[in-house]
């Protein structure tokens, strides 16, 4: 993984009026902190940013930030992206100090490789776990755990004590949860009848909160 170069100057001001003034010169107000650095108020520009988030997650990635120019980047991850839920736009950012000889917990996506045996036969892979949870030093942070279906047939399931790593990257975990599965088509109908019976109640109590908003 490439850590990603961002320059950030620091700020003196708090609040929401000091913040509105900052988002309309084009920065956006942030903070770094972590177990053994104080507290800094930071902005970063806008424009450097969005161009970051579009390129990839950034959930998973190191960014070396240059302060006020400083020569000695310091390293720190996402914490928190505050984001407004209509449009979009960055509100804050929360990074967290990460010290990059010492391993990090990060969420990490997982992805299902290959059209197995159980799918071909008329079963559905059922991903129960969306995402695993890996403990890794920030410069070994994977972007995707990687699992081949192949050789699933119908029943068969892949549990995290299946899951290999490359290098020193761990799942840290206390019971061997089951990661997804492939499902009978019996069972696979089942689900999705349940899912659409989730999808009409949810739709029903929706239109009786907006005939009960309209009265």
């Amino acid at each position: 993984m490439n850590n990603i170069e961002l320059k950030a100057e620091t700020r003196t001001t708090t609040g929401n009026s000091p913040a509105r003034a900052l988002r309309r010169a084009g920065r956006i107000p942030a903070i770094l902190y972590g177990p053994e650095s104080e507290s800094v108020m930071l902005s970063i520009d806008t424009f450097e940013m969005e161009t970051i988030i579009k390129s990839g997650s950034v959930g998973r990635s190191i960014f070396n930030l240059a302060v006020d120019g400083g020569r000695e980047a310091k390293a720190a991850m996402i914490k928190e992206l505050q984001t407004d839920p209509v449009s979009r736009d960055i509100l804050h950012i929360d990074f967290y100090a990460v010290d990059m000889s010492r391993k990090v917990k990060v969420m990490v996506p997982i992805i299902a490789e290959g059209k197995s045996v159980g799918v071909e036969m008329g079963g559905m892979l059922q991903i129960i776990r969306r995402e695993l949870e890996v403990l890794c030093l920030p410069n070994a942070i994977p972007q995707v755990i990687t699992i081949d279906i192949t050789e699933l047939d119908i029943g068969s399931s892949v549990h995290v004590e299946d899951i290999n790593l490359e290098g020193d990257v761990e799942i840290p975990h206390d019971v061997n949860f089951t990661v997804l599965t492939i499902l009978s088509p019996k069972a696979a109908e089942e689900e999705e009848v349940e899912e659409e019976g989730e999808e009409l109640a949810e739709g029903e109590e929706a239109a009786d909160t907006k005939e009960s908003t309209d009265e």
